[in-house]
């Protein structure tokens, strides 16, 4: 999925600001859990645009706003990679799409694989899970902001 990093590990603190461009999300505040093995993007909207034979589909995805903006959607075309039963804190399992798509986070740019979800009730609109960080980074949980805001506009997506 990535290459092995370049130099050490990239400290971060127990939340983060990152960019998701292959869906045009310029920033982002997302919460570092070491406890969750995959990381999840809240969405408002999913669409089945084409099924394909392999079971594999296009989707169509509407994230959702902050709370202070809630004019704002943003719509990303994605290919959902397969279905998962992701089993949350208060023990409910629910069925979720996975899509690979490009992070950044401070000085690293990767692919991660993240399950698409209905957030809304929760305090931060993504979760970066055990998955996305192995290899690249180490958690200071006691720290936040560690690493620059990525560059662009304000804030699309955030915690309410």
């Amino acid at each position: 999925m990535t290459a092995p990093p370049a130099g050490p590990p990239v400290l971060i603190g127990w939340k983060e600001y990152v960019a998701l461009p292959d869906l045009g999300v310029r920033v982002l505040k997302a919460k570092i859990d070491t406890g969750a093995r995959t990381s999840s993007l809240h969405v408002a909207e999913i669409r089945t645009l084409a099924e394909l034979p392999d079971g594999e589909a296009d989707l169509e995805i509407v994230l959702a706003p902050d709370r202070r903006r809630s004019h704002r959607r943003l719509t990303a075309r994605v290919r959902q990679l397969s279905l998962v039963e992701v089993t949350d804190s208060g023990g409910h399992a629910e069925i979720r799409p996975v899509v690979e798509t490009r992070i950044l986070l401070g000085p690293v740019e990767k692919r991660i694989r993240v399950t698409l979800t209905d957030r809304s009730g929760m305090l931060f609109r993504m979760i970066l899970g055990r998955k996305a960080l192995e290899g690249d980074f180490v958690v200071d949980v006691a720290r936040k902001y560690v690493q620059s805001r990525p560059s662009g506009p304000q804030t699309l997506i955030q915690e309410p």
